[in-house]
């Protein structure tokens, strides 16, 4: 295990309405990028803003390379925040936006200039120092303002939703610039996001966040693959859930039954007779005009959508939810409303939620 940089140690916060933020405790190693990820009020911010100092917990501590900054102003951490809205100068150019906090800390000229214009070239803007804010465009702002937050080299950078106003492609192309520049420098990453897609795509850990605790830690792959809570299977990805009982078990397949047919599902720590709850992600759900051996769950084709890669075919099933299937083909390979059709899955590509129900 590599260097703790930062330790959130039994931290909770109330702000007189209700806990929105209930002991959490999070580890994170140095030259990490660690995503927080939830819905609104979940206490994403809250918890940036503690780790920050612009908000002090009413308990736990936060260290900082082990020592405790719980009390500490902002200006006495060596944090960095960068914002949603930019929150440049919009009375200065881009190059002394960046020389800002460089100044503060009361760096020579010639040290500042040169820090300047090699932030720049990180952030590929060195041919823009001399704008100002409003000439440029919501893309090149946020580099700008990545630049002056990188430039006085904090030990953790703390990213609050900074994407949230660009557009799909531009958001796309600077989550991939923004792990690129994190890997390069080395610098930890704190990035808090509602954005499922964004937090799979750049994060070497993601903290899924409710309610003021930590539903789930771990990587992408572990979050995706094996939920722990049903609320971790249903906000990540897209999927089906049945709840289930293990009737046989034969080698390293399950035989389980649902209230809407029969399925199967992976075995490993699972017992006869037990309960479970199985998530199925949509583009592992399958369906076919006869049923599959092992499968029994049928329903009525309700829906079709292409999606560019996949046709995904919306199944009502015997309790009135409706599962979402990928197949292959176009629109006119398409089942018709109506349809009779019958969902199965490769017996490894269901996964149990939280490793089963008494986990």
């Amino acid at each position: 295990m590599g260097e703790i940089i930062l330790s959130l140690q039994n931290i909770s916060k109330n702000f007189g309405e209700g806990d929105v933020l209930r002991s959490i405790n999070l580890d994170v190693q140095r030259g990490e990028f660690i995503t927080l990820l939830g819905a609104s009020g979940c206490g994403k911010t809250t918890t940036l803003r503690i780790i920050s100092g612009l908000e002090t917990p009413d308990t736990g501590s936060v260290l900082l390379s082990g020592r405790d900054v719980t009390h500490m102003p902002p200006e006495s951490r060596e944090v960095n925040t960068v914002f949603q809205s930019y929150a440049l100068f919009p009375h200065m150019n881009v190059e002394k936006n960046v020389a800002y906090g460089l100044k503060l800390r009361h760096m020579s000229k010639a040290e500042i200039s040169a820090r300047v214009d090699e932030m720049l070239r990180l952030v590929q803007m060195e041919d823009f120092k001399k704008r100002m804010p409003a000439q440029l465009s919501g893309g090149q702002r946020q580099r700008v303002a990545i630049a002056r937050a990188l430039a006085p080299a904090p030990k953790l950078l703390l990213l609050d939703e900074p994407l949230g106003a660009l557009d799909l492609q531009l958001r796309r192309a600077m989550q991939v610039e923004l792990k690129r520049l994190q890997k390069q420098l080395g610098i930890t990453f704190i990035y808090i996001t509602h954005d499922q897609e964004e937090a799979l795509n750049m994060s070497d850990r993601i903290a899924v966040m409710r309610n003021g605790t930590f539903e789930q830690i771990g990587t992408p792959e572990e979050i995706y693959e094996h939920p722990a809570t049903r609320y971790c299977a249903e906000f990540i990805g897209r999927s089906t859930l049945f709840d289930a009982k293990v009737a046989s078990i034969s080698g390293d397949v399950a035989h389980v039954s649902t209230a809407q047919g029969d399925a199967l599902c992976p075995a490993a720590g699972l017992h006869t007779g037990e309960d479970v709850l199985l998530c199925v992600r949509t583009e592992r759900l399958r369906y076919s005009a006869q049923p599959v051996e092992g499968f029994s769950i049928a329903g009525e084709a309700t829906l079709n959508r292409y999606t560019g890669g996949a046709l995904i075919t919306h199944v009502r099933l015997a309790d009135g939810r409706e599962a979402a299937a990928s197949g292959d083909g176009r629109m006119a390979d398409a089942p018709a409303p109506g349809t009779r059709l019958y969902l199965y899955w490769p017996a490894s590509a269901a996964c149990v939620v939280g490793g089963g129900a008494h986990a």
